[in-house]
This record gives C-alpha cells, sequence and structure tokens, in this order.
C-alpha cells in the first residue's frame, strides 16, 4: 500500500529544497537585473552619441555645432499647421559667413548687426562693442545659426539692461541659442521672410562624464534655460520644440508660434525697424 504524507511528514527535507530554490531565483533575478541595467547603460550612450553626445571637448553648456541650412525641417504636424511651413527659401546670407565666429557692425540708424556663430567668448566682444559704442545703439539685427548657450543668455541679458530692440530681418536666420538673444529685446520683431528655429542642446566637458551626470548637467541647463524665458517674458513652452527635436535638426517657428510664445512682442511681424 502506497504511503500517503500528510504535512508535515518530511517537512525538513521540502523546507531545505524551497530555501534553495528561492535562493536560486534571487540570483537569476539579481542577474537579470545587473545584465538590464548594462545594456541600458550602453543603450543611453549610444543614444546620446548619435544625437551629437553629451561629452566631448569643451568648457561648457552649448548647442551642437549643425549645418547653417539643415537638410529637414520637423513640423508640427503633416496638415500645413504650425511650423509646417519652410522658412530656408528665405535666407540670403552665405552659409560661410554665418558659420563664421559672431561679428558686430554697426549700421546706419543705430542698428548693430550681429552675424555669425555665436564662440565663447561672442558676449565678452558684444560688451567691449557696446561699451564703445553704446551711445549709438538702438537695435540688436541677428543673422545666426546659433552657438554658445552661456554667452547667448548673457548677450540677452545685456540686451534687456539696455532695453534695446531686437530684430531678426529679412533674409536672416536665427537658429539655435540665437532666439535666447532675441528674447532679450525690450522690443523684438522678426520678419515675416525670416527663419527662427530651435533644437537640443548638448553639454560639452573635457571629461567623460557619467551618464547620471550628463543628464544632471542637462535637466540642470534646461532648467537655467526656462528660467531665462520667463525672466525676458517669453513662455517657456517654446522649448519643448527644442526638446524635441535632435540637435542636427531644427523645429522651425511659425509667426502663429513666435507671437504665441511671445518670442516677438508684435504680431506684424514683418515690421522691423526703418
Amino acid at each position: 500500500m502506497s504511503r500517503q504524507y500528510l504535512s508535515g511528514d518530511h517537512g525538513p527535507d521540502i523546507e531545505e529544497r524551497q530555501a534553495d530554490e528561492a535562493g536560486l531565483v534571487r540570483w537569476a533575478f539579481f542577474f537579470m537585473l545587473l545584465g538590464t541595467f548594462l545594456v541600458l547603460t550602453f543603450d543611453f550612450r549610444d543614444i546620446v552619441e548619435e544625437n551629437g553626445g553629451l561629452w566631448g571637448t569643451g568648457a561648457s553648456p552649448t548647442a551642437v555645432t549643425v549645418p547653417v541650412l539643415p537638410p529637414a525641417v520637423e513640423t508640427a504636424d503633416n496638415g500645413g499647421g504650425p511650423g509646417s511651413v519652410d522658412p530656408r527659401e528665405f535666407i540670403t546670407t552665405n552659409p560661410d559667413e554665418l558659420r563664421e565666429t559672431m561679428k558686430f557692425t554697426l549700421l546706419p540708424k543705430g542698428v548693430l548687426l550681429a552675424s555669425g556663430s555665436i564662440d565663447p567668448g561672442a558676449a565678452a566682444r558684444f560688451e567691449t562693442e557696446f561699451a564703445e559704442r553704446g551711445e549709438y545703439i538702438r537695435v540688436i539685427s541677428l543673422d545666426s545659426p546659433g552657438g554658445s548657450l552661456e554667452d547667448a543668455m548673457t548677450m540677452a541679458r545685456t540686451i534687456r539692461e539696455n532695453e534695446l530692440t531686437v530684430e531678426v530681418g529679412e533674409g536672416a536666420l536665427c537658429a539655435s541659442s540665437c532666439p535666447l538673444i532675441l528674447a532679450g529685446g525690450k522690443v523684438r520683431k522678426v520678419s515675416d521672410k525670416a527663419a527662427v528655429g530651435v533644437h537640443q542642446f548638448y553639454a560639452v566637458t573635457n571629461r567623460e562624464l557619467a551618464p547620471e551626470q550628463a543628464m544632471a548637467d542637462a535637466q540642470i541647463t534646461t532648467a537655467r534655460i526656462t528660467r531665462h524665458l520667463i525672466d525676458m517674458g517669453v513662455d517657456p513652452a517654446l522649448w519643448l520644440h527644442a526638446l524635441d527635436t535632435p540637435p542636427r535638426r531644427l523645429y522651425y517657428l511659425s509667426p502663429q508660434e513666435l507671437a504665441g510664445y511671445r518670442l516677438v512682442t508684435d504680431a506684424r511681424t514683418a515690421a522691423l525697424s526703418e
């Protein structure tokens, strides 16, 4: 007659087997988590590097160097809505000139043309220019593919302290970090035949950063940009388009968006300084 084991019969053996099985499950779960962590870490680094990298060879957060006229346009939708108009056809400035470091040229009627890439040091040169000829300057006219975020925000603060007008004239480009300068104007104007675009930045450092540090730096920089836009009276929701757009592309803002985000102070965007 077969023997039936009742509850508690051979209990110690069963408990030992259960303990061994539980230990194996815990170790398997641990290694699964470790493997997942390693995969996510390497995937994160690959994604970051494909989008321009979060670590490099510079000293401070800056916008990535991008083609002056990107090969594609990010659109808000596919039906001709805001952001879907390609303004690149209006740009008349020589791309090679835009890639050069920013230069300042005093034009008639108190217009200071700021053209070229915003290199580290552009803000210092701007302040020197203003110290020497500030009494003649009434309007800052921008034509730039962007560059250093730090210099852009510093220039914007100088502009706001002196209550200057900022414009993006016909045929001009204001992209990447350049709109942060535009935000500094007490009065802000953009021609309906100009291009204003934004995209993601990446942090440049003189050493390789751990992914968590790179993420922390990116969030700090995003917070600084958000505060800058708020301080300048611009809707910080504008920067969501930058966060959505990879560094080597641009999201071009439509006239309606420029007005809606208050990046222009006059909805009649074609009316520039005379």
